[in-house]
């Protein structure tokens, strides 16, 4: 089948963190137009159930095919991914990439064999999250922290907002009073929220841990995806969408830029 070379790929998140997708799938595929969808009036997807974010990602993602007709769908959501990802698989007809938590390198990575998650609630208590671990990490210790705090973080920090330090001590310090918590040395960021928050963890954690997170593995797959097909961004052709008209979300445009996004769109 031809691709219209116009044709994007549609990133999807909640909030602001698939940006952290973004960046490694702009070093992979250079050329490719992008429309970026913040569902910025769902957010945060942590603190909803299983069916309400189920029900909202697919109906999202199937008006936003039919109107704007991407080549490919990447859900760059830890949260969205873990649930709704086979109930869109059975709605969408374009490929669809997800996200999950990298927890099978996290554990090819850890020397002490005590690995730190941090995600939001909603990801953590997955039973996805419980079939990487025992796939992947059976024999190591994974300890788990929901850390909504750690989103609007994010989400402050894009908009140019100061956010206080004691939100990065206080995860880092959940993970390190459980069990073994003194002994993680490699901390799995299970939201794409939170590798734009990276520096900041890693002043709260100190030098002995080290992060991963799943962007590097999306970018690739993507790149696999659409290898062999043409693309045409024009200047200006890539667009930042968001799902409510929020004045505070404006103050995004600066960052939003800086991965290419130049225009703003309410869905």
């Amino acid at each position: 089948m031809t691709v219209d070379p116009a044709a994007p790929i549609l990133l999807f998140d909640s909030g602001v963190g698939g940006l952290s997708v973004l960046g490694k799938v702009r070093k992979e595929l250079p050329e490719a137009p992008v429309m970026y969808v913040s569902d910025n009036a769902g957010l945060p997807y942590g603190n909803k159930t299983e069916a309400q974010i189920a029900a909202r990602v697919s109906g999202l993602l199937g008006r936003l095919t039919e109107r704007y007709h991407p080549r490919l769908v990447c859900i760059a959501c830890n949260t969205a991914s873990t649930i709704a990802l086979a109930s869109v698989r059975e709605v969408l007809e374009v490929p669809i990439v997800g996200t999950v938590p990298a927890i099978k390198p996290a554990a090819a990575m850890t020397k002490t064999g005590v690995i730190g998650l941090l995600g939001t609630e909603a990801t953590i208590r997955q039973g996805y999250v419980d079939r990487l671990q025992t796939e992947f990490a059976a024999n190591k210790r994974l300890l788990r922290h929901g850390a909504p705090e750690l989103v609007a973080a994010a989400e402050a920090k894009l908009r140019g907002e100061l956010v206080d330090p004691a939100v990065f001590d206080r995860a880092a310090a959940a993970l390190r009073a459980m069990p073994d918590g003194e002994r993680i040395d490699t901390v799995v960021l299970a939201c794409t929220h939170f590798p734009l928050l990276e520096a900041e963890l890693g002043k709260a954690f100190g030098p002995d841990v080290q992060f991963i997170d799943g962007s590097d593995g999306i970018a690739r797959r993507i790149a696999f995806l659409t290898q062999g097909q043409t693309w045409s961004r024009a200047e200006g052709s890539d667009v930042a969408l968001f799902t409510r008209d929020d004045a505070a979300d404006s103050r995004l445009m600066p960052a939003l830029g800086r991965y290419g996004l130049t225009r703003r769109l309410v869905f």
